[in-house]
């Protein structure tokens, strides 16, 4: 049995249809209405711009957040505030302390991710930072200080969740373009700057009358210690020759405080031996009553009699109540007597 092909309403046969390309109808362009003059104008100054036209995500990009076990809760804190501000981040469980750096590299295979900021606790009050490119290299090894989250600092500032930044010194914590999680608005600027030998990052509101800048968070403060070949670990390309280790900075500090307390006791000790030596007699010299005036004699009086007694004043006070007393008593006598 063949099947039958029905014909669809209105439609003819195999003779009807028209050969592609060619037979297309051009359909002249709608005219457009006719608007009134000063409606047209006010029209145009009140406009809201169309959306922004969506390209290809040609940047895939990706980066892995995650940290190794014994952070604090501020540097839980920061890393959750670093994946909200970069939309192409992805987060994954803590690695354990005994587990080598290089398995950070299998873990980005897994994940997806070319990049990587690694946040290692030593101590339970030091915090290292570790950027990385996953997997060829290169890598750098930070010290983080000063960390100041976006819950804690409260600032006026604030921006689109998604938005992309405008860097200023790093491109890894761009935000590709055209990424499905990021919004085509650009309000916010990182700021990567150098002073004392160090990089302080900060992040900027972008104000759009004035184009001003409100610091929005957060701020921490990265001391540079070592610039590696390959990813988290290698040959060292760059060591930074200011830097100095949080252990020797707390010993350098403890030294400075026990010197202070040495001083203070070898000055009590120099003040026990003074008071303990024999005090040395100077002789008098006779020229130091050379300009010494005398004083004038007053003359001695003689009294040949004795003299008064000094009344304290609480004898007076006892005087004075006892008259007091016997007027009282020998006004109600009279009193009486009447």
């Amino acid at each position: 049995m063949v099947a039958i092909k029905r014909k669809r309403h209105g439609g003819g046969g195999p003779e009807a249809k028209k050969p592609k390309g060619k037979g297309k109808e051009t359909r002249a362009p709608a005219k457009p209405l006719p608007v009134a003059p000063g409606k047209a104008e006010g029209e145009e100054e009140y406009r809201i711009p169309g959306p922004v036209t969506k390209g290809k995500w040609k940047n895939k990009e990706r980066v892995l957040i995650f940290s190794s076990r014994g952070i604090n809760f501020r540097t839980r804190h920061l890393m959750q505030d670093l994946r909200t501000l970069m939309p192409h981040s992805k987060a994954d469980n803590k690695m354990d302390r005994k587990d080598k750096l290089f398995v950070i590299n299998e873990v980005c295979e897994i994940k997806n991710c070319n990049k990587c900021i690694y946040f290692e606790a030593k101590k339970k009050q030091d915090l290292y930072m570790w950027l990385s490119n996953s997997p060829q290299g290169p890598s750098a090894k930070f010290l983080v200080q000063n960390i100041h989250t976006l819950a804690e600092l409260k600032m006026t500032g604030n921006c689109l969740r998604g938005s992309r930044p405008l860097l200023s010194f790093d491109p890894i914590f761009c935000t590709p373009q055209y990424h499905p999680k990021s919004q085509p608005f650009v309000d916010h600027v990182f700021t990567f700057t150098i002073m004392d030998n160090r990089i302080w990052f900060r992040n900027y509101q972008i104000i759009e009358e004035d184009a001003a800048l409100v610091e929005i968070g957060p701020r921490f403060v990265l001391n540079l210690i070592k610039i590696f070949q390959g990813s988290f670990g290698g040959p060292t390309l760059y060591e930074n020759p200011h830097y100095q280790s949080p252990n020797m900075h707390r010993r350098i500090v403890r030294m400075t405080t026990a010197a202070k307390y040495r001083e203070r006791q070898q000055v009590k000790d120099v003040q026990r031996l003074k008071k303990k030596e024999d005090k040395t007699i100077i002789p008098e010299d006779p020229t130091d009553d050379v300009f010494k005036t005398p004083a004038e004699e007053k003359p001695v009086e003689i009294l040949f009699v004795k003299p008064e007694p000094k009344v304290s004043l609480k004898t007076k006070k006892k005087k004075i109540h006892k008259r007091q007393r016997k007027m009282k008593q020998k006004a109600l006598k009279t009193k009486k007597a009447e």
